[in-house]
């Protein structure tokens, strides 16, 4: 079995969905990177104080001030009416047209419960093909879906899910598995804690979302 190292590198553009943003501070550590709104997010961001550098969607949500937004400078406005893919996955699409290489994702979740379950799945189906990580609420999240090397520091809680199943041997952590199964609605892998400074996740078979503390401004990303 091989591993990959999850790395620690710069992310290069920051996609904001219209959910739960993180706090001030977290947009100054990141720094002056690209900031993508999808749709209604741009309102949020502006309420901070920030303003995106694109705003990509079918713009329903600024529907009523889309003057307002198009009359701005340096902002770039990209209209996508098409109704059978979602703003995360029209701003995912433009992410991937500019080649970015190390996104990260603020707001995935808040509001509808609906809608934050279906911006997951849409995680974890582009993180297929493109390296992807979330911040939220002090933690970074990425979707895995091969064995990696993790680097930590003894007491970080790391919590493993699975999407929506995982066969899963671990080394370094304070409850191992060895080739045993996460399931959602069954068994989950929530807040377990480092051993040691590296911990093994071997997937049998399956997928998952592994969290860990941020480090930001770096972010964790598997490199090919």
């Amino acid at each position: 079995m091989s591993f990959k190292n999850l790395q620690l590198v710069l992310p290069d553009v920051i996609l904001c969905l219209n959910g739960v943003l993180p706090e001030n501070n977290i947009f100054l550590q990141l720094g002056s990177i690209p900031i993508i709104a999808a749709d209604g997010a741009a309102a949020q961001l502006r309420s901070k104080g920030f303003l995106p550098n694109y705003i990509i969607g079918d713009l329903d949500s600024l529907a009523h001030e889309i003057d307002h937004w198009r009359n701005l400078k340096d902002i770039v406005i990209e209209e996508v009416r098409d109704q059978s893919s979602t703003d995360f996955e029209k701003a995912l699409e433009h992410i991937r047209r500019q080649k970015y290489s190390a996104p990260i994702i603020c707001g995935l979740h808040g509001g509808e419960l609906d809608h934050t379950l279906n911006n997951w799945s849409i995680l974890m189906r582009y993180g297929k093909g493109m390296p992807l990580a979330v911040y939220d609420a002090g933690k970074i999240a990425i979707p895995v879906y091969r064995s990696i090397i993790v680097d930590s520091v003894k007491g970080e809680m790391i919590s493993l899910i699975p999407q929506p199943t995982v066969s899963l041997t671990t080394e370094g952590l304070e409850w191992n598995l060895r080739r045993e199964e996460l399931s959602l609605g069954i068994r989950e892998g929530a807040r377990n804690r480092a051993m040691n400074n590296q911990i093994t996740l071997e997937i049998h078979s399956g997928a998952m979302l592994v969290f860990q503390k941020s480090l930001l401004p770096y972010i964790p990303q598997i490199k090919p």
